[in-house]
């Protein structure tokens, strides 16, 4: 392995491993399908279905569509992104209007609207940074809440042979309207795993603190998520 190579694993394992001793709590597995159809240069539809357990929430599944609209790519945000199957990570401004139908056991039905804009930079030595703001606008029993998530990601292609995978990791913290607080910080270490052309895997750690209740509780995840992407752009 180059130096160059040894260098971008570097950054990744101190970060992920600072958070072994805290495996030995109870850890959720959250499996996810996402399903993107890319319409033209411009506009991208994507299908979700997941399991999920946010800022303190119970283990709940949330499914539903959303649509994007992006910006024409970048060179050098190309470049960067060569080996990712996701290419909205090359445009620089990434706009996100969805909906999503959530529901957990013993507990009310949510009816999310989330709208959420992603800026992606290319930096020297083949790394990206994205950063996305979130708006998760909320009904459930009638009433109305609403949170704000700001996601922080830095990643790189590391080349093994012929082919390439994507660690990564990233911050998320959320403003919960509930308590009128920052009161989830979540922490990601992950990998992506393009297969084909089509299919692309997202494994993933996450521990989160959440402070919003007393006392203070950690939850640990371990999430799976499968990736299809496909275009009726004429090639």
């Amino acid at each position: 392995m180059t130096r160059v190579h040894r260098a971008s694993w570097s950054w990744l394992f101190p970060f992920s491993f600072a958070w072994l001793p805290a495996c030995g709590q109870d850890v959720q597995f959250l499996p996810e399908v996402d399903a993107n159809l890319k319409l033209n240069s411009a506009v991208r539809v994507n299908y979700q279905a997941k399991g999920d357990r946010e800022a303190g929430d119970p283990v709940q599944f949330q499914t539903g569509p959303s649509i994007q609209f992006y910006l024409k790519p970048l060179v050098k945000l190309k470049e960067v992104t060569a080996f990712d199957l996701n290419d909205a990570k090359s445009r620089f401004l990434v706009l996100d209007v969805g909906y999503l139908y959530i529901t957990a056991p013993h507990t009310p039905t949510d009816n999310r609207m989330v709208v959420a804009t992603t800026s992606n930079f290319p930096l020297k030595g083949g790394f990206l940074i994205s950063d996305r703001n979130r708006a998760d606008l909320d009904w459930k029993k009638g009433a109305f809440t609403w949170r704000y998530r700001n996601r922080f990601q830095v990643e790189r292609a590391v080349p093994i042979a012929s082919y390439h995978l994507i660690p990564y990791v990233a911050s998320e913290p959320y403003y919960v309207a509930q308590y009128n607080k920052w009161s989830t910080t979540a922490l990601y270490a992950g990998c992506l795993f393009p297969v084909g052309k089509h299919v692309q895997f997202d494994s993933y750690f996450e521990h989160e603190n959440n402070t919003g209740k007393r006392p203070n509780k950690q939850d640990e995840e371990v999430g799976l998520a499968l990736h299809l992407y496909f275009s009726r752009e004429k090639q």
